[in-house]
């Protein structure tokens, strides 16, 4: 009797044990430790897990330093890395499909429920990658900063607007043309005139000082962005249950805060920006009432070279409201 007590005991303790192994990941984000998107999404998710799997569960966190952000899918896909924070405009050429989370609106909860997470994660694990978490930077994305104020629609006809793959059909629908630049660039290219404007997203202005070299911030602000953060393939599955229900807690409660987290911080920066005498420029009604949809529109079309999951994903998100 004392020895079936016993051996009941040591399976109780085993069993415990075995749910929070040690275990520590290496993490690849796609910019510095320093900056506002790792300091407010990946660094809050990698204590989050430590919290929750009792101090268990560790990553270790790499930056752009380590790899470059355009090539880091493929040593997360070859398990060199474990989990990879980034956003899709960083492997395009790879998987197209997340660029559809931009067309549709800032709802984490949503996403899930819509199905439209699942089919994007379908989407990724056939390319040996585990979707953990989409956390929205903010409720609304993006803006032009602009040397001289915005003229009649289409409002930035005839300028040059530095772009990415996300706004340039913004750009392009209000009359400019893109430009390709890296970020480093920028001021420069607005101080000697290379470049009329910017499109950016809502904080980072004030560390990079753009608001020396440009007066006016368009409006109306437009867009949605999200910051991604996948786990290689294997290393998910090898996991146990209760460590990747440990990861899923972290992942949804990093998506319910960082909306109003970066939200807060774009009002903070604003009011910094305007002390420091930017002004507001906004766009003729025909203009603010199309950006969305230029933008949303723009974002499915791109993440349509993903095929059929893309549209089932689009199909998902329009029957959910979340998409037009």
């Amino acid at each position: 009797m004392k020895f079936a007590t016993l051996a009941a005991g040591m399976v109780a303790l085993l069993t415990s044990v075995s749910i929070t192994q040690a275990e520590e990941f290496r993490m690849l984000s796609g910019w510095p430790e320093n900056q506002s998107y790792t300091v407010n999404a990946a660094i809050p998710f990698i204590e989050k897990v430590k919290e929750l799997s009792n101090g268990e569960i560790t990553i270790q966190l790499d930056g752009p330093e380590v790899v470059a952000p355009f090539e880091q899918i493929e040593p997360v896909q070859m398990g060199v890395f474990d989990l990879l924070f980034t956003h899709p405009a960083y492997h395009i050429g790879t998987a197209a499909i997340g660029l559809g989370i931009e067309g549709t609106k800032s709802d984490p909860e949503l996403r899930r429920s819509s199905g439209v997470f699942d089919t994007m994660d379908e989407y990724y694990q056939g390319l040996g990658l585990k979707a953990i978490a989409v956390a929205p930077v903010g409720s609304v994305a993006f803006n032009f900063i602009l040397k001289d104020p915005v003229g009649d629609s289409p409002s930035l006809t005839g300028r040059k607007i530095r772009g990415t793959q996300t706004y340039n059909p913004v750009i392009e629908g209000l009359g400019a043309s893109p430009v390709v630049l890296p970020m480093p660039d920028i001021y420069s290219a607005l101080q000697t005139g290379v470049i009329d404007g910017a499109g950016t997203t809502l904080t980072g202005l004030k560390e990079k000082k753009w608001y020396e070299v440009a007066g006016y911030l368009s409006r109306p602000k437009f867009g949605v962005v999200s910051l991604f953060i996948f786990m290689n393939l294997e290393k998910w599955n090898a996991l146990s249950d209760e460590q990747k229900e440990i990861m899923e807690k972290a992942a949804v409660a990093l998506e319910s805060e960082t909306s109003d987290k970066f939200d807060a911080l774009a009002a903070e920066e604003e009011a910094f920006l305007l002390e420091n005498g930017m002004q507001i420029s906004e766009m003729p009604q025909e203009d603010a009432e199309q950006v969305n949809k230029m933008i949303f529109d723009g974002a499915w079309k791109t993440a349509s070279a993903a095929g059929p999951l893309a549209e089932k994903m689009h199909e998902q998100a329009r029957e959910a409201g979340l998409a037009e």
